[in-house]
């Protein structure tokens, strides 16, 4: 049945496809393409050619720059029209952006910009690709639609005769058979024409997003601008969390406790016994600050992931979890990632154990740990059996800021938390290794 209606499916498809708005839409694509690129092409040629021509004088620098800041213009009008036309939204390119201010310094911008030399490429190369384009087509549409429907206009060929009444030409295509065969034909045609038109698109959507849209630099710009935005954040929020725990927990311990010391140095002389009693519990706070201090370096970088790696480090975390973990790492015993990479690992893991004691609810049983290397990946996955209902998109557990945290590193986390069954994260970075 499933294959059945597939089928059928398909089939609706290809007889819908000849008066389906998406071939339309295409087709006039091609048709409109043809006369906006004649003007592109014409006006890129001379800009080009009185602009070189003209380098020899100051001239030929504005006009250049006149031609380049035009032909941004086209590519703005020919991603509207892909689209509006096509349904494929490219993404404007990067501005030109000058250093300093002045027309001088914008013209140099210009003839500086990649992204502008290849909006001149694409007005010129475009040129004999839509002629193609718009032959193809609408030679395809003529033809199809024109058999399909010739039953019902062959009756216009006339028939001559000479002066002896013999027959000198008739339609080519006057047998019922012969009629029938025709239309047969460009049923086929027709039927094979919005393929054809979307094939011809198809180059258009490459070309447009190829030299039209943003460079791959540019994108990769962009991401390592977000992504250094992301780094500075997290370091500013990192140090913030840092002031505060020492601000709140061992400064201010250590402050009582020198207090309490002052205290028992002065009633040392009076009161031996007291005083000994408070620097008793003065010692129990010195533990306590000791204490402190120790999560607090944990909790930056521990000493046991520079010492021993990420199995020893990571079996310390999850002995400190509300419920049994189980840690399996499966690394190379003679490689490990780069240090920034195990500080990571480390911390991604350590947040995701503390949402399992926080969130995983009364029904948390047990909860697992895996770490393995894919190619030049490093692999996380924390489960627990938990209540679930976690989500990367909302704040309240971290897993969003965990998400920006890698993907500052180009690492992704995936997370898989259903309602009542369970949660599952998975982690990705680049390995990065060293020997």
């Amino acid at each position: 049945m499933g294959n059945g209606t597939g089928t059928g499916e398909g089939v609706r498809a290809v007889l819908r496809a000849p008066v389906a708005g998406r071939t339309w839409r295409e087709f006039g694509y091609l048709l409109i393409g043809l006369p906006l690129s004649v003007l592109y092409f014409s006006l890129a040629i001379t800009g080009v050619s009185l602009g070189a021509g003209l380098l020899i004088t100051f001239l030929g620098v504005p006009v250049l720059a006149g031609l380049l800041a035009m032909c941004r213009g086209f590519g703005h009008l020919e991603r509207a029209r892909v689209r509006h036309l096509l349904g494929v939204d490219i993404a404007e390119p990067a501005p030109v952006r000058a250093r300093k201010s002045g027309p001088i310094a914008a013209m140099g911008a210009l003839l500086k910009s990649g992204s502008a030399w290849r909006h001149v490429l694409y007005s010129v190369i475009h040129f004999p690709w839509a002629v193609f384009g718009f032959c193809a087509a609408l030679t395809f549409w003529a033809y199809g639609w024109a058999l399909l429907l010739y039953p019902l206009w062959f009756w216009v060929f006339p028939a001559f005769t000479d002066e002896a009444g013999l027959i000198v030409f008739s339609t080519p295509v006057d047998a019922p058979w012969e009629i029938a065969l025709a239309s047969l034909l460009g049923l086929a045609v027709t039927l094979a024409t919005p393929w054809v038109i979307r094939a011809l698109t198809t180059v258009d959507r490459v070309l447009v997003a190829g030299l039209l849209g943003p460079s791959r630099l540019d994108h990769r710009v962009t991401e390592l601008e977000a992504d250094r935005g992301v780094v500075v954040d997290t370091a500013a929020a990192d140090l913030r969390r840092i002031e505060r725990d020492l601000h709140d927990g061992a400064q201010a311990r250590l402050v009582a406790l020198s207090m309490d010391l002052g205290l028992a140095k002065e009633k040392l002389a009076e009161d031996p016994q007291a005083a000994a009693r408070m620097v008793d519990e003065a010692h129990g706070e010195v533990k306590i600050a000791l204490q402190e201090l120790r999560d607090l370096a944990r909790g930056i970088h521990p000493a046991v992931l520079t010492d021993r790696g990420l199995d020893a480090a990571l079996s310390a975390v999850a002995s400190r979890c509300s419920v049994p973990v189980r840690v399996a790492v499966e690394l190379p015993a003679d490689q490990r990632p780069a240090a920034a990479i195990e500080g990571i690992a480390y911390f991604t893991v350590s947040e995701l154990l503390q949402n399992v004691s926080k969130h995983a609810g009364a029904g948390a049983r047990g909860a697992s740990v895996d770490v393995w290397k894919s190619g030049e990946r490093l692999l996380i996955q924390v489960c627990d059996d938990g209540r679930g209902g976690a989500g990367a998109s909302g704040g309240a557990s971290g897993l969003a800021g965990l998400a920006e945290r890698l993907g500052a590193v180009d690492g992704v986390l995936v997370v898989d938390s259903p309602e009542g069954e369970g949660t599952v994260v998975t982690a990705e970075l680049p390995w990065r290794g060293r020997g």
